[in-house]
């Protein structure tokens, strides 16, 4: 059975230490692949679908606020490209803003989660991601062959 990984794209050191906490503490198989701003998640998934690429993730937990390039830039990027449209794309964000939401889910988003400020509501609300995305969700097959 192959498994794939879990993308968390995030900027902020403590949120990245907390997801992969409540994620192991959830015992995923899926390997946890932390990348820090939106540039480098554009440039990783030109490679996908490649011999010897990396495998497609079964979720991308994006937060939309990140230098170089923002989190609804790279949303932009992947719902617009044939090949990659259909991955599940969760937005991990702080804001509640209803533009922010609307935009997402525009360009989009299968999912728009606010961060919970309390540590353990936030670190429950990852745990069920990381569960519902990875194991429960079934996505269709990555387009293969690439040009």
């Amino acid at each position: 059975m192959k498994i794939d990984p879990i993308w968390l794209v995030e900027d902020s050191a403590e949120d990245i230490e907390l997801t992969v906490t409540a994620l192991e503490d959830s015992n995923l198989a899926n390997r946890l692949i932390v990348i820090r701003d939106g540039a480098e998640a554009l440039e990783r998934l030109k490679k996908l679908g490649h011999p010897g690429g990396e495998p497609f993730p079964s979720v991308i937990l994006l937060d939309i606020k990140m230098p170089k390039v923002d989190g609804t830039d790279a949303l932009r990027t992947i719902k617009a490209d044939p090949h990659l449209r259909n991955l599940p794309v969760v937005v991990v964000t702080s804001s509640r803003e209803g533009p922010d939401v609307d935009l997402c889910y525009g360009l989009g988003a299968n999912a728009y989660v606010v961060k919970p400020v309390d540590f353990g509501d936030f670190f429950d609300a990852l745990k069920i991601l990381g569960k519902f995305w990875a194991v429960l969700n079934e996505r269709p097959e990555p387009k293969i062959g690439r040009e």
